[in-house]
């Protein structure tokens, strides 16, 4: 993925945003959570550091829900149509932010790195073909670059001393 500057925004227009750069990673997930709270087959997010989002327009409101770990998951959304537009997971806590790649104006400039828990995956949805697959969820390590590890370690290494 191109260090491009990506925008997108809501349903109803009310929110735009911006991205610098490109996402540190981009999952498919078919968990049965991503599952309810999108009302479909799965969530793509592409995950970035969430001072390179910029909101240009627009109001969000909050939506807190568990996550899979059991811990807090918030859902970011157009505080007028109630589209989200990105979330914040325990794990990075408000240092990164999982964009809904359908908010982005070319969803199609982002591919996703891997499909995750495809142990819930409808079994009518095809994998896509050259995307590594996992039954549940797998080690960064032996998926991403070099560089998206850096970044992930960076905000993970600044989560764990106490920032976001």
């Amino acid at each position: 993925m191109s260090e491009t500057t990506r925008e997108g925004g809501c349903t109803c227009g009310h929110v735009r945003y911006r991205l610098a750069g490109g996402p540190i990673m981009v999952h498919n997930c078919h968990c049965r959570l991503c599952q309810q709270q999108t009302g479909s087959t799965s969530v793509l997010n592409a995950f970035i550091e969430t001072d390179r989002i910029e909101l240009l327009a627009g109001d969000l409101a909050d939506n807190v829900v568990v996550g899979g770990s059991g811990n807090a998951h918030t859902i970011r959304r157009c505080a007028r149509c109630g589209t989200a537009i990105w979330s914040h997971y325990a794990r990075l806590g408000t240092l990164g932010a999982g964009v809904r790649v359908g908010t982005l104006d070319d969803p199609a400039s982002v591919t996703p790195d891997v499909v995750i828990f495809i142990e819930s995956k409808l079994p009518w949805v095809p994998l896509p073909e050259g995307i590594p697959a996992f039954q549940q969820y797998y080690d960064f390590a032996e998926v991403l670059s070099e560089a998206s590890n850096a970044r992930l370690s960076a905000l993970v290494k600044r989560r764990k001393a106490g920032e976001g």
